[in-house]
């Protein structure tokens, strides 16, 4: 019976373990251990303990699993995985083409791309169609949405 806990006991830390450890070996290792320890429980004990055995293997997974989901965001460990700001920027904004004139590259309908200060930009029309060629200004900077205006 020893040998049987003792498997239980590591299956269950090895699938705990899992979550901390990517890779999924110490997951499949852990769930060998569950399964060898409950086949042996009905092997040398019967069905009555095996029955037993596999319940309470079911029965602990669920409750640590819930108590690890519940705990774990909150720990010391579990905020080295998370972050809580944001990192860096993107730098896609061009608020500098306010303003600006260029021709369109392609049909603008309602987006495609315009040539805006010698630089090729991916622009959106405030709902007409423009032709390629046509002279367009830029009359709106949205994020990363350059919205353009037929001249």
């Amino acid at each position: 019976m020893t040998v049987i806990i003792t498997l239980l006991v590591v299956g269950i830390v090895l699938m705990l373990v899992e979550t901390l450890l990517p890779g999924l070996v110490a997951g499949l290792i852990g769930f060998g251990c569950l399964t060898t320890g409950v086949v042996m429980a009905y092997s040398d004990h019967g069905a009555r303990v095996g029955n037993y055995t596999l319940f309470a293997a079911v029965g602990a997974l669920v409750l640590l699993t819930l108590l690890w989901i519940r705990f774990m965001p909150n720990s010391r460990v579990g905020r080295l995985f998370v972050t809580h700001r944001a990192v860096g920027n993107l730098g896609v904004e061009q608020p500098e083409l306010l303003g600006q004139t260029g021709a369109a590259l392609t049909n603008l309908r309602p987006s495609g791309t315009a040539e805006i200060d010698g630089r090729r930009v991916d622009v959106v029309t405030e709902g007409d169609l423009i032709e390629s060629g046509a002279a367009v200004k830029v009359v709106a900077v949205e994020g990363l949405r350059v919205v353009v205006r037929a001249i």
